[in-house]
């Protein structure tokens, strides 16, 4: 849909923080699959996790990310999310080798603009959610930025710069690609 906007790229690259700024200002966001699915697994002992079982952990992430479409349709205005389809369906491909990033990313499309964040060593920290180092994050990040553009998606990397100039930043150009698309219209 083009008002579902998605925020991704690098593990611990400030993604979180910047969605919970786009909240504050008042825009419908949409947690991570991948961390929601982490905090359910740890509570009930499950296995379904990235250091456990990537395979399961990236299956059940694809099914969330989907759900989690459906469910945004009935917000209004733009809809951000931290992580999409594409980045589980990524994580899947990368493990096993099953293609099923193009079939599922092209009838499941996403904002034109994907926006990244970069690897950013000085702000990356682990926790019990995030486990692997951050040169398996920065491997990551690599693998969503060949996909996104794979799939059409024009990439913009975000400044490595404070939250809400980082939000400032995506505000300012979903406004000009509004402002482009209406002076078509007229």
């Amino acid at each position: 849909m083009e008002r579902f906007v998605v925020i991704s790229g690098c593990s611990g690259g400030g993604k979180s923080m910047l969605l919970a700024e786009l909240a504050r200002r008042g825009h419908s966001v949409v947690d991570e699959p991948g961390r929601r699915i982490v905090r359910q697994e740890l509570q009930r002992g499950g296995m379904a996790l990235p250091w456990e079982d990537g395979i399961a952990f990236a299956r059940r992430a694809m099914a969330l990310a989907l759900e989690d479409r459906t469910s945004a349709a009935a917000l209004k205005g733009w809809v951000f999310f931290d992580r999409g389809l594409v980045d589980a369906a990524t994580a899947l491909q990368h493990l096993t080798g099953e293609s099923v990033l193009a079939a599922l990313a092209q009838s499941h499309r996403y904002y034109r603009t994907i926006f990244l964040t970069p690897p950013w060593p000085e702000i990356y920290v682990n926790d019990p959610e995030r486990r692997h180092g951050f040169e398996e994050a920065e491997a990551e990040y690599f693998r969503l930025l060949e996909a996104y553009r794979l799939l059409g998606y024009e990439v913009s990397a975000l400044p490595k710069t404070s939250v809400s100039k980082r939000a400032d930043f995506i505000e300012g150009a979903l406004l000009h690609s509004k402002r482009i698309v209406d002076d078509q219209v007229d």
